[in-house]
């Protein structure tokens, strides 16, 4: 467990999962930088004592400028929380815009914070990148194309790292819920309902299992575990599956959310 003056970097850090994770981690005595495309991450780093970092995160130059201000505050960085996402797009009719946005926000952030800040953590033999996922990245989402590739690159990326580095001293973990009571779920429609089947959790309460997960090094952290057999279901069974979600699909349809 990391003790009081533990350094962490959150992303996506202005409400929702993100801000619930900083809060969380504050309580425990870390030192926080906290990040955010939008400026409302100023307002509440500082009711935590942290560093807001204002910026695009999913960007060359944003993820340099981060952890390059993380690096000033902090000295050295012993978490990284890749938390912030988005759910742009839709279905085959989605641009190449909303595509492109999409993978760079919820795949390419990781890959060009792990540049950075996998060199650092090999030097000094420790360093944890926690990753903000979702059940979609282990599932899929229906409904949403971009968000479903993405985060199963997320995820996909998360593996390959931990494969990678795990023996040196590097721990990668992939955090996974279902619905969440934020501004993604008010906004998911009729799929609202569908991602809420299990119990739509609190952000602060995912971000209760993040805390506990930093105890171990389990790889899959599933806020809800139910996401565990489904998983397990889908790898046995494929076809069952995929003609399952198309049972669920056909429903969507016709406008049945149950």
């Amino acid at each position: 467990m990391y003790a009081p003056g533990s350094t962490a970097v959150v992303t996506g850090a202005a409400g929702g999962i993100g801000l619930a994770i900083a809060e969380r981690l504050a309580t425990e005595g870390f030192r926080l930088v906290m990040a955010d495309l939008d400026p409302e991450v100023e307002r509440v780093a500082g009711g935590l004592a942290a560093l807001a970092v204002v910026g695009d995160c999913a960007t060359e130059a944003g993820v340099a400028n981060l952890v390059s201000q993380a690096l000033d505050h902090l000295g050295e960085i012993d978490v990284f929380v890749g938390n912030a996402g988005t759910d742009a797009g839709r279905g085959l009719d989605t641009p190449d815009e909303q595509w492109s946005t999409a993978l760079e926000v919820n795949l390419m952030a990781h890959v060009r914070s792990a540049r950075l800040l996998v060199p650092r953590w090999l030097d000094r033999g420790a360093g944890r990148y926690v990753l903000t996922a979702s059940a979609a990245g282990v599932l899929t989402m229906l409904g949403s194309a971009p968000y479903s590739v993405s985060k199963h690159g997320a995820v996909a990326f998360a593996e390959w790292l931990r494969a990678t580095y795990g023996h040196r001293g590097i721990v990668v973990q992939a955090i996974c819920p279902q619905g969440v009571r934020t501004r993604m779920l008010d906004q998911a429609g009729p799929l609202k309902e569908l991602l809420s089947r299990d119990r739509a959790l609190e952000p602060e309460e995912v971000a209760e299992v993040f805390w506990h997960a930093l105890d171990h090094d389990q790889f899959l952290v599933l806020p809800h575990p139910e996401v565990a057999g489904y998983y397990a279901q889908r790898a046995a069974h494929p076809d069952a599956w995929i003609a399952g979600m198309q049972r669920i699909q056909a429903k969507l349809d016709a406008g049945v959310t149950r």
